[in-house]
């Protein structure tokens, strides 16, 4: 079986998460990525949090980059740009993050690089876009979730305004990338993709901005709670570990309403009703779970049929058998990570090598350009 993008050439001179991201999904479903850095340092990425104990390599570096071949090219220097040229000319992609306006100045802005090569897409990955009041701000993912309105509708109802606690806006931005990526590909047309993480945080706020111009009503915090979803949170069992319950369709509602003892309550059989009281029903939910160990809990909802799962940590999860039997973890290389983001039946995608060493194959690829992929 062939994966599915083999052939598609990829050039990521982007850094850090979501650019490189971005072409790693690429890579995973079989593009042939040549990742350029600078020299010396190269992308920060390899010595940034975790590190590997084996060989001090940063974690998030091997994952981000897996898949790829490493070219370290100084881009203001006249003969790596003619390498990189060289390689623009036959590529299919070029990712790139940049603050706006770095890659004009450089010389390689869309106008030179599509003269090249008419078909390219160039998939610009940014803070704020390419156009607009705030491009040249500087572009990182927790300013993004600030401004996105994630942060004002995230945490407790009497507390500070919250940011995730992962990389959540330069993960999904990453995906954004490579959608619109194959978007632009499956056009045709060599072209721009301008691509944001304010925008692409934004995105996953649902339908709170229709909210806002029609009725004037912003979402309020609510900890774990969902404006339009009672009862829906996490909550502690007699044995000291956690649940998370949702009640999310009017289905599930009514049967976590009879766990609860309550299903003939009329102030309780709508969302309406529900939400008017979401108070007295997330108390009783409390309760329902202080009272009981996380087993038998999980057991009544499972016979009930409605929706609860244990909250989870890594260390549940190298043992949970769901995570096992689906090998959502694998060994690429010789590290543990993530395994393909999704199974393709026909055409899956392939893990090869974790992210390599800086310069890797700047040898062969200044030799034989695309061909050392091959």
């Amino acid at each position: 079986m062939t994966t599915p993008l083999q052939g598609l050439r990829v050039l990521d001179i982007s850094t850090v998460i979501a650019g490189p991201n971005c072409a790693r999904y690429l890579a995973d479903f079989g593009a042939e990525v040549i990742k350029v850095e600078r020299p010396v340092t190269g992308d920060s990425l390899r010595n940034m949090a975790w590190r590997d104990p084996r060989d001090g390599v940063g974690l998030w570096w091997k994952l981000a980059n897996r898949n790829k071949r490493t070219i370290a090219l100084d881009l203001k220097s006249e003969a790596d740009k003619e390498v990189f040229l060289n390689l623009v000319k036959d590529a299919h992609v070029v990712v790139e993050n940049f603050r706006p306006g770095a890659l004009e100045r450089l010389g390689l802005g869309p106008d030179r690089l599509l003269q090249l090569n008419p078909s390219l897409v160039i998939t610009r990955v940014s803070g704020f876009g390419q156009t607009g009041p705030y491009a040249q701000r500087p572009g990182f993912a927790s300013i993004a979730e600030s401004m996105s309105g994630f942060a004002a509708v995230n945490g407790e109802a009497d507390g500070q305004p919250m940011l995730p606690a992962i990389a959540l806006t330069d993960e999904l931005t990453g995906l954004v990338g490579a959608f619109a990526t194959m978007v632009a590909l499956h056009s045709g047309v060599g072209q721009v993709v301008d691509t944001s993480l304010l925008e692409s945080v934004f995105h996953v706020m649902g339908p709170v901005a229709s909210l806002y111009a029609l009725t004037g009503e912003l979402q309020p915090r609510l900890g774990s709670g969902l404006p339009y979803t009672v009862p829906r949170g996490t909550y502690r069992c007699s044995d000291g570990s956690w649940v998370g319950i949702s009640a999310s369709s009017d289905s599930v509602a009514m049967r976590v309403m009879g766990i609860l003892g309550v299903a003939h309550d009329p102030r309780f059989g709508s969302f309406d009703g529900r939400t008017a009281h979401r108070d007295e029903i997330e108390a009783r939910m409390r309760e329902y779970c202080a009272r009981r160990p996380r087993a038998e809990v999980i057991a009544e909802f499972e016979r009930a049929e409605a929706a609860i799962g244990p909250v989870l940590d890594m260390a549940d999860i190298a043992r949970d058998p769901h995570f096992l039997a689906r090998e959502a973890i694998t060994t690429v290389g010789d590290t543990p990570m993530q395994n393909l983001i999704a199974r393709l039946s026909a055409t899956p995608g392939e893990l090869r090598h974790e992210g390599r060493a800086l310069d890797a194959d700047g040898e062969s690829i200044r030799t034989k350009g695309w061909e050392t992929l091959q």
